[in-house]
């Protein structure tokens, strides 16, 4: 995945709690196991009527919102199942952050796995943010080496795990950090003796 190292753009604002992975990227949608291809169906019944035809109405519809980069959220935004193309829908969308008051644990994980900066700020700043964000062309800054948050008039420090923040930073997900130990795990498996199970090809069932 690409690092994370800071994010300018404009923003959508969705003031709605409680939205779960199948309200962000219905179960029809599931039958890719690429990672791409999902952003167009994000948000897909709210964002169609139910004849199909496109709802205006909806914010992801409306034309000055087309380049947004952060979406903002309403109070456990990712609830439900663990679908990991939720996260995938809003990064493939062209969303580059989330915030919200609160983030569901295995979404907010799911995000980070794929350079999806998840962050969870005080519903007070949220709600500032929501006002700012009804202006299409409010930016935002996000600058995750020194955890801040630029909007307008307003800004902000935010809270990340530390090695949440330094896996975005290098742009390494879990794998990653495994195979960085590539080599101590060699050197375990070569002390372990061959009756025992091993992680290696070749080693004994």
């Amino acid at each position: 995945m690409k690092p994370v190292r800071a994010i300018t753009g404009t923003m959508l604002h969705m003031d709605r709690a409680d939205v779960d992975t199948d309200q962000i990227i219905p179960q029809q949608f599931l039958k890719r196991i690429e990672r791409d291809g999902y952003g167009e169906f994000l948000f897909h019944n709210w964002a169609h009527h139910d004849n199909g035809e496109l709802n205006h109405e909806f914010i992801i519809n409306h034309p000055q919102r087309s380049g947004a980069r952060v979406l903002i959220a309403g109070p456990n935004f990712g609830c439900g199942s663990s679908r990991e193309h939720a996260a995938w829908a809003i990064q493939d969308w062209g969303f580059e952050a989330v915030i919200a008051p609160s983030l569901a644990d295995i979404f907010k994980n799911n995000a980070a796995n794929i350079g999806l900066l998840p962050i969870e700020l005080d519903g007070e700043h949220v709600a500032v943010l929501f006002d700012i964000a009804t202006d299409p062309a409010a930016v935002i800054d996000i600058d995750l080496l020194e955890q801040t948050i630029v909007s307008g008039e307003l800004t902000l420090e935010f809270d990340i795990n530390p090695n949440v923040k330094e896996r975005l930073l290098g742009g390494i997900d879990t794998i990653g950090v495994t195979l960085g130990h590539g080599e101590a795990i060699s050197a375990h498996e070569s002390r372990r003796p061959s009756w025992m199970p091993m992680t290696t090809a070749g080693g004994a069932a």
